[in-house]
């Protein structure tokens, strides 16, 4: 690929372009999905849904990105990750519009859909877009990414619990009308500052063909996916019902928004330090380190449920999640090339997406059989120390990486 005469735009300063992609990072990952558990509280009460039809919306938003993932992968590798991503963007902004308004369920259901929709084609070829550009940084890129989703979560921790108390019963709908604004205000930087990578228009890099067995028949990338698989089963449970579990608790609402608050200001910082790290020490032991903290978080609210346990979950949490996020992602990419990249990262988060599918409802039906948060804390910390398993093989495991990368 080295003699291969590359065109299309140049690209943008790379704080243009990373910056652009946190703030996508922001919409689509944090107002689309995480935000949502901080809702629920008020809006359940408000429409009146039980714990199982709560957990059943965030299950539909699952369901359509899991539907999605792959074909968005197809069409980055066709379409351009630039066009793909503002399509998710458009998905998710209509989307956040309609929940501001809507009351049926049924139609919150396709709603919630539609959000998984946006994700699939915002998330998974912005990733890949920037690991192709910058691909001797992609752990640090990728961090700063996942940085995006600690400042989202920093803003939605400080101000969702506070609109019930500014709008009333209709505070839930303000903030899903805000989240359509800020939506909107992504959807134009997008237009504005994100490019493709150069296309080869010459020699062999221009004849070869996607390569998907490389992709769907790549060890490293499966046990990365059953990795991500069980990352997207315990966060999303994480997300969507420790808040609601640390009330039950005890603890008051205000608190516990701060306390996500601050697990969102943490990995804003924690993000960029893991991607560091594991371009240093590798995806393999970043992952393993990451993943045994994200573990010990996980286990601490479960053995104490009060409101230091509580504090010190989030606070872990915020260091080590973006460790696992980042260093999965990059470790999809590095072992593929260029042109596999966008399949490689759709292709682990479908095990993501799977996991986040049957998280929620899963932890619905068990909270409203048992009345107990402790006992799916548990099971979830139980995934958590298989995915640390799997962690130690990825760090033993180390073939030879196919790289591939664009001339600039």
């Amino acid at each position: 690929m080295g003699e291969a005469v590359t065109h299309g735009t140049g690209r943008p300063p790379a704080w243009l372009m990373v910056g652009t992609g946190m703030l996508v990072t922001v919409v689509v990952l944090v107002f689309a999905r995480l935000a949502y558990g901080l809702i629920v509280p008020p809006m359940r009460e408000s429409l009146g849904l039980s714990y199982q039809q709560a957990g059943m919306l965030g299950t539909v938003t699952a369901l359509g990105y899991l539907c999605l993932v792959m074909v968005a992968g197809f069409a980055a590798g066709r379409f351009g990750g630039r066009n793909t991503v503002l399509i998710g963007v458009v998905l998710v902004t209509v989307g956040f519009a309609g929940l501001s308004v809507a009351s049926d369920y049924r139609v919150l259901l396709l709603l919630m859909a539609l959000l998984g929709f946006g994700t699939a084609f915002g998330y998974t070829p912005l990733v890949s877009l920037l690991s192709t550009w910058f691909p001797e940084q992609r752990g640090a890129v990728i961090g700063m990414l996942n940085g995006g989703v600690g400042a989202g979560m920093l803003v939605a921790g400080m101000l969702v619990p506070l609109a019930p108390a500014v709008f009333g019963e209709a505070g839930w709908r303000v903030t899903w009308a805000a989240f359509a604004v800020g939506g909107a205000l992504v959807l134009m930087a997008v237009m504005l500052f994100l490019r493709d990578p150069p296309v080869a228009t010459s020699g062999a890099a221009k004849a070869a063909p996607v390569d998907r067995a490389a992709v769907f028949r790549n060890r490293h990338v499966i046990i990365i996916g059953l990795i991500y698989g069980v990352l997207g089963t315990t966060y999303i449970v994480q997300v969507v019902f420790m808040y609601s579990y640390a009330l039950e608790s005890g603890v008051a609402s205000v608190v516990a928004g701060r306390l996500a608050a601050l697990m969102g200001a943490i990995g804003i910082f924690s993000g960029l330090l893991w991607g560091w790290i594991s371009d240093r020490i590798g995806r393999g032991t970043a992952l393993l380190l990451s993943k045994a903290l994200y573990l010990v978080g996980m286990l601490i609210p479960v053995l104490s449920p009060t409101l230091a346990g509580f504090a010190a979950h989030y606070v872990i949490l915020g260091i080590a999640v973006t460790g696992v996020f980042t260093s999965v992602l990059a470790a999809s990419t590095e072992h593929v090339g260029a042109r596999e990249a966008p399949l490689a990262v759709s292709f682990v988060t479908v095990f993501m997406a799977a996991g986040q599918l049957a998280g929620p409802v899963g932890a619905g039906v068990v909270i409203d059989w048992t009345g107990d948060f402790r006992l799916t804390f548990a099971l979830c910390a139980v995934l958590i120390a298989v995915g640390v398993a799997l962690s130690w093989r990825v760090r033993s495991y180390t073939p030879e990486p196919v790289t591939s990368s664009p001339k600039c």
